[in-house]
């Protein structure tokens, strides 16, 4: 869905109410870059994500806990991340010549102690690692004890974490803001567009949705509802078809005239089923036979000058069983 090809950013955010803005800004890269890296590198939907985590607490590891459960978070959207991401804060205390390295370090922990290393990652290594120190420094001893400590917590909490969900969900949230690119004709533009904008305001207004056309044919939809996104790029994705003659096809009345019925066929395209047209026997009224909305088979009998002529009793013919 994200990746640095769509020029895309995942905003892990760390809402640390306790903590001064600079740390809580700190922090927040911290998590962005932690959860980056589970990104797939193929971009499905172009568009931003911005996940939230309020923290009502201030402790050792809640940034840590942010990263955790905003993956979970993202799995859970569908958001399809390559591999899950967790964090753990390791702490240090130092008595004399004795150091001991702490794993999940609480408030006290954490402003008592020596040392406060978070990491994040993967199964696979590590994707973002910050560390604070109160003492002039430690030896590489500690510092591999600590990663090494982070790497077995890290996995543990992983294991954790998929059991609760393995994999990302098949499909994005219903719930999730849609962003969809399609392609038309150039030629189709017009159609699209419609008479003064109307055909492309009456489908915003239908499907409510937001759409934006370019001048070489490609269309954005986006809408806070994916369904109607999705209904209205296949709709948007019908308009450069070609009508065919002697063709039946399943149309939709949408006007009703004392002469006949306006037959839509699809999208961008409709014709006139004449009142004589419309059944075999004597047809009083239109709406003795269909109404606005009624689908309706109908046959092409000609298309002379964009306009095209419908026929029900002949489609009424060929579908009829023998």
């Amino acid at each position: 869905m994200i990746n640095d090809e769509a020029q895309a950013v995942a905003a892990a955010i760390d809402h640390t109410l306790l903590k001064p803005d600079a740390t809580v800004d700190q922090m927040r890269r911290l998590c962005q870059e932690a959860v980056d890296c589970g990104f797939h590198a193929v971009c499905i939907n172009p568009g931003y994500v911005r996940l939230v985590s309020d923290i009502l607490e201030s402790n050792g590891s809640s940034s840590m806990a942010s990263v955790c459960g905003g993956t979970l978070c993202l799995m859970d959207a569908g958001v399809p991340i390559k591999n899950p991401v967790a964090g753990i804060a390791i702490g240090l205390v130092k008595e004399g010549d004795q150091a001991y390295v702490l794993t999940d370090i609480a408030g006290a922990e954490d402003h008592h102690g020596d040392m406060d290393l978070k990491v994040a990652g993967t199964q696979h290594g590590i994707t973002a690692i910050q560390m604070d120190l109160k003492v002039a420094g430690i030896g590489m001893d500690i510092l591999r004890k600590g990663l090494d400590q982070a790497r077995k917590a890290r996995m543990e909490i992983l294991r954790t974490m998929l059991r609760t969900l393995a994999q990302p969900r098949a499909n994005i949230s219903p719930y999730a803001p849609v962003l969809i690119k399609l392609k038309i004709d150039v030629g189709s533009i017009g159609k699209l567009i419609g008479p003064g904008g109307k055909t492309i305001k009456g489908l915003e207004e239908n499907y409510q949705c937001n759409i934006e056309v370019e001048d070489d044919g490609t269309v954005t939809v986006s809408s806070k509802q994916g369904g109607a996104a999705e209904e209205a790029a296949a709709y948007i994705g019908q308009l450069g078809r070609e009508i065919e003659i002697g063709a039946v096809y399943d149309g939709v009345v949408t006007d009703v005239k004392d002469f006949g019925a306006i037959v839509e066929l699809f999208p961008g395209t409709d014709g006139l089923c004449h009142i004589s047209q419309l059944d075999d026997g004597f047809v009083r009224e239109v709406a003795d036979v269909c109404k606005i909305g009624d689908r309706i088979k109908v046959k092409v009998l000609s298309v002379e000058n964009n306009k095209v002529r419908l026929s029900r009793k002949a489609a009424l013919k060929e579908t009829k069983p023998d």
